[in-house]
């Protein structure tokens, strides 16, 4: 058995069928069917199902493609460690954040990141707290930013700082003129513009109005925060957000004090426990403790 056999084969298995995987690998297709003949002779058993109109795994080939998976990742994270530049002259960080972050971290962070280390690439994606875990344990990011509260087996998190969600409205609003904190109560009756209930900060929004049982007025609901923010500048409605995003934008947004407070979640860096630690990851943990440092969070 050869590298190029395993490849050969998770790639009729992406594929669905020999043309489309030859197709890909840029090899002809009676190269690629004898390449996975071989295998099987190899192994004794058949790895592909080639009855139907599309090819398929076998129960043997997808417990034989299950573990090959694993062990390709394993050898590519071995590439980059053996490729792994001391002196961070040049380097690839893949990060993945969780939205919120993006709106007040992620910029400061890569420009003082490029800053200090110009040789390095970074690749950011935004995603949800599952989806990062599930990409740290397939090892297609080095580095996820996200909440404090994952359990999922195999991921390792280190504190970054706490965020504190809280009421924003227009700095013209009356809501901005208000010298004590707001009612609870009150706030049932102030229009609202929120997150769409998939993210988990409206999750935590949704909690938090449970808990003091009232019913709040959303008016309109959006995926994007950079919409809200255009809405809630206008000064019709307010929306709730991390303090950090109304602090970034002091000039038209003002924080509004709620009583009781909205609740406080954990920010941290997040890991694959058994991941390799190359020098550029490691440079990146030290540039993303100083910024947090810089911007108070």
């Amino acid at each position: 058995m050869e590298l190029r056999h395993v490849r050969y084969l998770l790639a009729v298995a992406d594929h669905g069928s020999f043309s489309r995987a030859a197709e890909a690998l840029q090899v002809s297709q009676p190269t690629l069917s004898q390449q996975i003949k071989q295998l099987e002779t190899g192994l004794g058993v058949q790895l592909l199902d080639r009855s139907g109109r599309s090819v398929r795994l076998t129960d043997a080939g997808e417990a034989y493609a299950r573990h090959s998976r694993l062990a390709l990742r394993e050898l590519e994270a071995g590439e980059r460690a053996v490729h792994d530049v001391q002196d961070l002259s040049r380097g690839q960080v893949r990060l993945s954040v969780i939205p919120t972050i993006t709106a007040y971290l992620t910029g400061p962070l890569l420009h003082r990141f490029h800053r200090s280390y110009p040789g390095i690439t970074l690749s950011v994606t935004e995603a949800s707290q599952s989806r990062i875990e599930a990409a740290l344990l397939t090892d297609t990011v080095d580095l996820g930013i996200g909440f404090g509260e994952s359990r999922t087996a195999g991921i390792r998190s280190s504190p970054l700082f706490i965020e504190r969600l809280g009421l924003v409205a227009s700095s013209v609003s009356p809501l901005a003129r208000r010298q004590s904190p707001l009612p609870i109560g009150d706030l049932a009756r102030v229009p609202l513009a929120l997150l769409t209930p998939n993210f988990a900060t409206r999750m935590r929004i949704d909690d938090y109005f449970s808990e003091q049982d009232i019913t709040p007025n959303v008016v309109l609901e959006a995926d994007s925060i950079g919409a809200l923010l255009e809405v809630v500048r206008r000064g019709a409605m307010a929306t709730i957000l991390p303090g950090a995003i109304a602090d970034g934008h002091a000039d038209y947004l003002a924080p509004i004090s709620l009583e009781p407070e909205l609740p406080t979640r954990g920010i941290e860096l997040l890991t694959r426990t058994t991941a390799y630690r190359s020098a550029a990851a490691r440079a990146f943990d030290d540039v993303v403790s100083k910024v947090v440092v810089d911007l108070r969070l």
